[in-house]
């Protein structure tokens, strides 16, 4: 065993070697490539209008260095003071301070002009950012809604699903933070995902966590909008589960990205989880109870028009058929003809 793991530390260090060495020979190869362009069309100019190619090889250096100074800040990770133990600790001040320069100022902030801005400013800036944040979330988690129940299993379904959760979590990020910066943005990533309570329990068990929300908000509608009323309701409920499995984790991710910004003690980011879960299932009563006359109604009539096109493929009685195909023809029409009524019925209620 010990063997074992010395030699995935030794592949490990010599993998990171080869790939540094690789990365620094190919930005090598490309200032060298670059300079050699420049000298090329710097002589061109040079040829048409005396210190023309001067000219633009100090202005191609100052277009480099300023996208090298760009590249710099975006990599880099901004230093930030240690968050204090409660908001009765020493370093509330100035934890204080170091967010209201990075946050950017609400719109509706009632002082937004102030100078002073002291921790009761960065607190009513805080609640309205919040505001945005949970309206971005539910946005995105309503899409979810619809991608998990209609592409579940499917690789377009996954990878739609975490596509909208990196960005519920970016767009989270650059709401609260004036500059941005990728190294943050990847540990607030890394930070969101591992909050996730997805290590308690297996991520085909989370519907299980949930089932009683859905159940309590589609077990009346499903029994009056769709054919067969409740037999009908457990297939039904399995793809609102899906949906709602995916609604669930946006809602989960973005509630806790919105906390992980906004935390300013130790205190709070230790009931980050916790208060996020509770927060996440009343997001989802809300998104369920907007999406759930979408998804049923569609359902509905999907269901009842297919119902009457498997219907219209049952022959019509042929002379000397025999009584049973003259009763399943029967009933076939009737059939047809109730789905009918019941559609024109639906039709004229709304």
């Amino acid at each position: 065993m010990v063997e074992t793991r010395q030699y995935t530390a030794d592949m490990k260090r010599k993998a990171i070697s080869f790939f540094y060495t690789a990365l620094l020979a190919v930005i090598l190869i490309t200032i060298v490539f670059i300079v050699n362009q420049l000298q090329t069309a710097a002589k061109l100019l040079d040829s048409i209008l005396p210190y023309a190619g001067l000219g633009f090889l100090l202005f191609s250096i100052a277009l480099l260095l300023a996208a090298l100074y760009k590249t710099i800040r975006f990599f880099s990770v901004p230093k930030a003071p240690k968050l204090p133990e409660q908001e009765s600790s020493k370093g509330v001040d100035t934890y204080s301070a170091y967010l209201a320069s990075r946050l950017p100022i609400h719109s509706m902030h009632p002082d937004a002009a102030k100078q002073q801005r002291d921790l009761r400013w960065v607190r009513t800036n805080l609640k309205f950012l919040e505001v945005d944040s949970l309206n971005i979330t539910k946005q995105l988690a309503t899409k979810n809604f619809f991608v998990g129940a209609f592409a579940q299993n499917t690789s377009y379904g996954t990878t739609t699903s975490l596509l909208n959760n990196i960005k519920v979590i970016w767009s989270i990020y650059t709401i609260h933070n004036r500059e941005q910066h990728l190294r943050e943005f990847i540990s607030l990533l890394r930070s969101v995902y591992e909050s996730l309570p997805l290590a308690d329990f297996r991520k085909e068990e989370l519907p299980a966590h949930i089932k009683p929300i859905i159940q309590s908000s589609f077990s009346n509608t499903l029994s009056t909008l769709l054919p067969g009323g409740n037999l009908l309701t457990p297939f039904f409920l399995n793809l609102f589960l899906a949906g709602s499995t995916n609604t669930y984790l946006t809602c989960l991710a973005g509630i806790i990205a919105t906390h992980q910004c906004q935390a300013m003690t130790e205190k709070e980011k230790k009931e980050i989880i916790q208060q996020s879960m509770f927060e996440a299932s009343f997001m989802l009563k809300e998104i369920i109870k907007e999406c759930n006359p979408i998804l049923s109604v569609t359902i509905s009539k999907a269901v009842k028009n297919a119902g009457m096109d498997s219907l219209d493929t049952i022959p019509q009685p042929a002379a000397g058929g025999g009584m049973a195909q003259d009763i399943v023809s029967h009933l076939a029409s009737s059939l047809k003809q109730i789905i009918r009524e019941n559609i024109t019925t639906k039709q004229n209620e709304e």
